[in-house]
């Protein structure tokens, strides 16, 4: 763990590019979720495929949050 800002490497200060990472993960979960619920679909485990729902519904969330944040930081 850095205890110093590391945005001169990036040239993003740290806690920027940490909202930016967090948005791309969250909506890059929810795309992969996507393909878990087709396979547990395709094995016939409603179960599973519903508790990726939920979890890709999370993500989505998680998503839209940060994008909402990120918007009112820019503008």
């Amino acid at each position: 763990m850095t205890t110093s800002e590391t945005g001169n490497v990036t040239g993003t200060k740290d806690k920027d590019y940490d909202l930016i990472w967090f948005i791309e993960a969250s909506l890059s979960n929810a795309l992969r979720l996507e393909t878990y619920i087709q396979d547990a679909e395709r094995a016939g485990d409603s179960e599973l495929a519903e508790f990726f729902r939920k979890a890709q519904t999370e993500s989505r969330k998680g998503g839209e949050l940060g994008k909402a944040l990120l918007k009112s930081r820019l503008g």
